[in-house]
């Protein structure tokens, strides 16, 4: 018998594990708000792919404090069945940016549409959680920290694990700072975060359209992050984001599936563009994606205007510092991409495995 080249052996590796159902691993890093939104439907599109293995989900402070994030995970995962699942503590703030230093910056620059969990029309302290629409879950968080999780992971499944980020970076650099190889050891990152040129009257991104909350909220880590060696950086922007938005027509559909999540769901439906979302329905099918770009992407850290905001150059006009290519996706077949999210929605939750 021939022996076989490494590539032929790769493939038919790779061959041998779809066949037998391998899921693809991943590690879900969010801010996560709810009930219902982005961050909680981005988790369930991952959840509810039968081709994906959700190892634990590490929560950070960014649209809401993370406490009460935490909450509105832990029950969610008991309304569909899937408190197997460890919800895992991160990071309640960032690392060098603060709610005062963001008040000082509105002051000089002109107030922000969005300022996530610091915003004063639904401000509370970081410890506070309070009352639930959804109710108050009976489960409880892991023990362990997020930063010690995800190195672990990465660890026990090298190169098998790629690590979503839907929120503020805070958890992957506390994580990087921990063991340097983290980015290293995982299968690449695919992060919704940045803003280069949206096409939008949203007053949010109409001023200042580089000025993104996931990016500008901690500064600071995105920039480590984003210059760390991952295999792969796979990037969902605000320029096509807010391409995508969720109907009520398909919300409607999602709802005559009568399951537990679609009534979740639809009580809790929002129309607003689907950012986590995306990202995440991309990474699982990346044909949803019609036209992509590669950049190297950093983050101002002048305690400017710009403080924040999102920097990207090409190849032939990178800085001298380290920077990392990473892939911005431009275009999506976007009915393709509705479709996939009522299908996904509409199913029974896949059994814990």
């Amino acid at each position: 018998m021939r022996h076989l080249t490494p590539c032929l052996a790769a493939l038919l590796l790779l061959t041998s594990s779809a066949a037998f159902g391998q899921r693809r691993k991943v590690i879900f890093d969010q801010d996560c708000a709810g009930p219902g939104g982005t961050d909680l439907q981005s988790l369930l599109v991952m959840i509810q792919s039968p081709d994906v293995s959700v190892l634990g989900i590490t929560v950070v402070t960014g649209d809401q404090w993370r406490d009460e994030e935490i909450a509105h995970t832990l029950r969610l995962l008991e309304i569909i069945g899937r408190t197997d699942i460890p919800v895992v503590p991160g990071a309640v703030f960032p690392l060098v940016n603060t709610r005062e230093a963001t008040e000082v910056w509105e002051q000089r620059y002109g107030q922000l549409a969005y300022i996530g969990a610091w915003d004063k029309r639904w401000w509370h302290e970081a410890s506070v959680v309070p009352p639930l629409a959804e109710g108050q879950p009976h489960t409880k968080p892991s023990d362990e920290d997020a930063a010690h999780f995800l190195v672990r992971m990465v660890r026990k499944y090298p190169h098998q694990i790629t690590i979503y980020a839907g929120g503020p970076m805070t958890n992957l650099v506390l994580a990087i700072s921990l063991d340097p190889q983290f980015p290293e050891l995982a299968q690449g990152l695919v992060f919704m975060g940045g803003s280069i040129s949206p096409q939008s009257d949203d007053p949010e991104f109409a001023n200042n359209p580089r000025h993104e909350f996931n990016m500008w909220f901690d500064p600071e880590a995105a920039s480590v992050v984003l210059r760390a060696p991952w295999k792969k950086i796979v990037c969902t922007t605000v320029d096509i984001s807010i391409k995508t938005r969720l109907s009520q027509q398909a919300m409607n559909r999602i709802a005559a599936s009568d399951t537990d999540l679609a009534r979740y769901l639809s009580r809790f439906y929002r129309a607003n563009y689907m950012w986590d979302e995306l990202a995440a329905a991309a990474w699982i099918d990346p044909s949803l994606i019609t036209k992509r770009e590669t950049r190297y992407m950093n983050v101002d850290l002048d305690r400017g205007a710009g403080y924040g905001n999102t920097l990207i150059w090409t190849e032939n006009d990178k800085p001298k510092i380290t920077v990392q290519p990473v892939e911005i996706q431009v275009d999506l077949d976007i009915e393709k991409f509705y479709e996939m999210f009522v299908r996904l929605m509409s199913a029974r939750t896949p059994a814990a495995h």
